[in-house]
């Protein structure tokens, strides 16, 4: 989804090679599909009703994300304070939780016996239900807020110190002249890239939907495949879900417009327009509205998790040696993928990077087995497919990253490199690579996160002897040993913290916080 890079020529054909790769790994499963079903492609009431209300819960959570994001954003990137940026970290911990265990920690707060219904109910109110568009709306934005402050805290970085300074010695309008203009070269990027990521979500909004009225495209796929095993059904539902992802796409693409604020001299960027008392105390109402909302769901996992840690079954810690396996490789196929398709540029970074998003999961996942069968058991190839579309999941990520931070480099280093002959591998190496650092850790980290905390086509592939921590939280889940499930919880929240904190504070190493 990069637009406005300047492509190394050399590697143009490795970037399109890239893309190409991703397309086809997503579309393939997608065919698989329809080539073993009887394809229908008729359009009932509840598929209307499921695609309406799948566009609109997208839509409404990328809307509240991405606006409650930016106060909070603005607040991270103008404020200088001791253990900041562990905070920065430390928000992303919703969106990197498992999605099962983030609706377990919201339905403790704001579930029936919930604690903000216990509130509500001693002081004689009426209580509220988390089930129905709202409650998808709610989880949404708890899981996507962080990503939206995270890559609209890059857009703050990538605006050098010297324009602030000017503008400030000569009065101007910092607003209006610099932020602004990052705001509308980056907003529509981050709104299609959560609009997508709640298109296809699942978990939500079969646990929270509240019935029939309240279903999304992907669990009416989900439940063609797993009830009524209608493969063609479901990948006409499929299809119309990637159309639809595209679509958004291809509209944040037109409307996001390309802004350079020219080279600086990488120094820590002084706020003058934010000494005064009431923006100190916005900028801090904001960070701690954000951090209530965000931190108790997270708490009451914590609470519920500390008691059943010292007696994890043995189980645990085999699945927790594959999860690390898989979420590492995948890591490392996301960055080497995004790196040279963002370079690239253009359609072919548009496309492959919104496809891994606007697919179905379930449908990748049955595609694939039904792939993989006639040649080998599925359970054989179980981590490295769970690996490879995990990567893929995280393609489009990192290509919000990578692309703003290429640009701007070849905006304010590319002609000079050109004078210097600097082209190809010694461009990428001297000149894009150390500046794409803090980038290339984000990115790698965020997909190593959440491809540990991944519960999805493993459950297609993965036996008792190969499952991974996800996959053993949902089974102990399913045996009713909740005390075991949330100790599993817990323990997936810390390794998948430190595994993005290590990935994130290695990109960052050597600079300015």
């Amino acid at each position: 989804m990069a637009r406005g890079a300047v492509p190394i020529m050399t590697m143009r054909g490795a970037g399109t090679v890239c893309a190409v790769l991703v397309l086809g790994i997503v579309l393939g499963p997608v065919i698989a599909v329809f080539r073993a079903g009887s394809v229908n492609l008729s359009f009932g009431a509840a598929d209307w009703a499921a695609l309406w209300f799948t566009v609109l819960q997208a839509a409404l959570s990328a809307l509240f994300s991405v606006l409650l994001a930016i106060p909070v954003a603005r607040a991270l990137a103008r404020r200088r304070f001791p253990g900041r940026q562990t905070l920065i970290t430390l928000l992303g911990a919703p969106f990197i939780l498992p999605v099962i265990v983030a609706v377990m920690g919201l339905l403790a707060v704001f579930g029936r016996n919930g604690l903000v219904n216990a509130v509500l109910g001693g002081l004689g109110l009426p209580v509220i239900s988390i089930y129905g568009l709202w409650g998808v709306v709610l989880a949404h934005v708890f899981l996507n807020l962080p990503l939206a402050v995270r890559l609209l805290v890059q857009g703050w970085a990538l605006i050098p110190a010297e324009p602030f300074r000017l503008a400030a010695s000569m009065g101007l309008p910092i607003w209006r002249l610099l932020e602004w203009p990052m705001l509308r070269a980056m907003v529509p990027g981050a709104f299609a890239v959560i609009f997508l990521i709640c298109l296809t979500s699942f978990a939500v909004a079969l646990t929270l939907g509240g019935g029939p009225g309240a279903t999304t495209l992907e669990v009416a796929i989900y439940q063609a495949v797993r009830f009524d095993f209608d493969l063609g059904r479901a990948a006409t539902l499929a299809l119309v879900q990637l159309a639809v992802g595209l679509c958004a796409a291809i509209l944040a693409w037109r409307l996001a417009a390309v802004t350079t604020f020219g080279g600086g001299m990488d120094r820590v960027v002084p706020r003058w327009d934010a000494t005064g008392t009431l923006p100190r105390m916005l900028d801090a109402g904001w960070i701690g509205l954000v951090l209530v909302l965000l931190a108790l769901p997270v708490i009451m996992i914590v609470l519920r998790g500390i008691p059943a840690l010292p007696g994890l079954p043995p189980e645990v810690w085999p699945a927790l040696g594959r999860s690390v396996f898989v979420a590492l490789s995948a890591s490392v196929l996301t960055v080497v993928l995004s790196l040279f398709i963002a370079l690239r540029g253009g359609w072919p970074a548009l496309l492959s990077g919104a496809a891994p998003l606007a697919v179905s999961g379930m449908v990748l996942g049955t595609g694939l087995f039904l792939m993989v069968y006639p040649v080998v058991s599925p359970a054989t190839v179980a981590l490295p497919v769970t690996a490879l579309l995990n990567a893929l999941v995280g393609v489009p990520f990192a290509l919000r990253a990578l692309g703003p931070a290429i640009a701007a480099t070849e905006s304010a280093y590319g002609r000079l490199a050109d004078e210097l002959g600097l082209t190809g591998w010694r461009r990428l190496r001297w000149v894009l690579l150390p500046r794409l650092r803090p980038a290339i850790g984000f990115a790698a980290g965020l997909t190593a996160a959440f491809s540990i905390g991944d519960l999805g086509v493993v459950t297609l592939f993965a036996t008792e002897t190969g499952q991974t921590l996800p996959l053993l939280m949902y089974r102990l889940m399913g045996a009713y040993r909740m005390a075991d499930a949330a100790g599993v919880a817990l323990l997936l929240l810390l390794v998948s913290l430190a595994v993005f904190w290590i990935f994130d504070k290695g990109g960052r190493s050597g600079a300015d916080d």
